[in-house]
């Protein structure tokens, strides 16, 4: 499973509760943009419509070798799931400082997934935490590498 785009924001800024697997609906353009690695998804985040999932902010770069065909860069773009899956987001989702957001594109049996996330807005002390624990490690790994 190797990733195409990751969302480094995600998990720095949410407190992941819940992750979900979900094809997504890509023109041929869109595909081979993201086979060259041209995607963001920094920003993006995904909406329950009338029994569906929306991912918005996507950005897939226009296909070099496109013709006029070639797809626009930030459209929205439909998530395929099950409809318990998708009740079940709406009902994750609808919590107030809920958010959906997408953590990862990536290839499975040569079609493009994405990890779903349902987060929790993390606030800035939380962050400093992440921050301190990290480097907490960090120095407990360098400390057993030099007794070593």
């Amino acid at each position: 499973m190797a990733d195409i785009v990751t969302n480094h924001k995600g998990r720095r800024d949410y407190h992941v509760l819940e992750t979900f697997e979900a094809g997504i609906v890509l023109h041929g353009t869109e595909v081979k943009s993201l086979r060259a690695g041209k995607g963001q998804i920094s920003d993006a985040f995904a909406r329950v419509e009338k029994d569906a999932v929306w991912l918005y902010n996507v950005h897939i770069d226009e296909y070099s070798h496109g013709n006029l065909q070639n797809h626009v860069p930030k459209a929205p773009r439909k998530l395929l799931l099950h409809k318990s899956e998708i009740r079940k987001l709406f009902e994750l989702a609808s919590v107030k400082g809920n958010a959906l957001i997408p953590l990862a594109f990536y290839w499975k049996n040569g079609k493009v997934k994405v990890s779903l996330a349902v987060g929790k807005g993390k606030q800035q002390y939380d962050k400093r935490e992440d921050l301190k624990k990290r480097d907490a490690d960090r120095e407990l790994k360098r400390a057993t590498m030099r007794r070593h």
